[in-house]
């Protein structure tokens, strides 16, 4: 039986790519049955007639998923944030950065238009914002549509990777996949009817061919709790906690108040930037008073 991958989910149909050809299959009744459901990135086995009829017989083994959006099978996670108007949010980022480690996505920072910011203390702060996460060891790129060679350095990254890009309304999404392939020919400012995210099309999730690799411009994540993250799970979305926990005293240590704190003291010598800091003990309080569910 063939392989291949499920690129679209739409209106019950699977649309599965296999040898540079897509074959629209629907699920077996096994996978109801068993409350599974395929997902747009999903490797299966399937067999078709002919590229009209087809039908989706195993889901291989998926190494994580999302929910909202439904997607399998990602290795990078593209979040793009702007520089201003919206206004950079150093909190925000942090949330989708540990829901990018919590299912062991490829984090890549894209911090959009530059060329607005008017203030020198603002230009100032967003720069070290970027040497603050380079360090840590994400890849971030400064970036503005109207030089579109700094748009087009994140290309090397697609390359044979499933991506999804994620990030706020406004933050020029659509205007970076436009200068990164101008065929899409996205409206910025609005949602992607080709993405099948408008306002009058049906809400799905396609993958796309783009810079050697697959892409997945997301309805945007309807969700951004820490489901499914327990407390003692967080250290561990934070890289550069992660590497100082080690050194803890207290086996278990969740650096609040505990004595002889790595995590602490290397706050206190500068080795772990304070708001990276306080915004894990916000997010660990949060995770602690999230109501269990029965």
């Amino acid at each position: 039986m063939p392989k291949g991958k499920i690129v679209k989910a739409l209106s019950g149909f699977y649309y599965v790519l296999a040898e540079n050809k897509l074959y629209q299959c629907r699920g077996r009744g096994v996978f109801r049955k068993n409350k599974i459901s395929p997902l747009v990135g999903d490797e299966v086995i399937f067999q078709a007639e002919n590229e009209k009829e087809g039908y989706i017989l195993e889901i291989l083994h998926r190494k994580n998923e999302l929910i909202r959006p439904p997607i399998s099978n990602i290795d990078q996670g593209i979040l793009v944030f702007s520089a201003v108007s919206p206004d950079f949010s150093a909190k925000l980022l942090d949330r989708f950065l540990v829901l990018m480690e919590a299912k062991n996505i490829r984090p890549i920072i894209c911090i959009t238009k530059i060329d607005l910011i008017t203030d020198h203390v603002i230009d100032e702060k967003i720069r070290q914002f970027a040497k603050d996460y380079e360090k840590i060891g994400y890849p971030v790129f400064l970036m503005t549509t109207k030089e579109p060679e700094t748009v087009k350095q994140v290309i090397p990254y697609l390359k044979d990777s499933i991506s999804v890009i994620a990030g706020q309304s406004g933050v020029g999404k659509s205007s970076m996949l436009n200068c990164l392939d101008h065929r899409l020919q996205l409206k910025t400012g609005e949602i992607s009817d080709h993405l099948g995210r408008g306002k009058h099309t049906t809400r799905h999730v396609e993958l796309i061919s783009l810079g050697g690799g697959l892409v997945a411009d997301t309805p945007g994540f309807s969700s951004l709790e820490f489901t499914g993250i327990e407390a003692a799970d967080l250290p561990n979305c934070f890289p550069e906690i992660k590497e100082f926990s080690i050194q803890c005293k207290f086996r278990g240590c969740l650096h609040q108040k505990e004595p002889k704190c790595a995590v602490k003291e290397a706050v206190e010598n500068g080795d772990i930037s304070s708001y990276r800091y306080e915004h894990y003990l916000q997010f660990l309080e949060e995770i602690k008073e999230r109501k269990p569910r029965y």
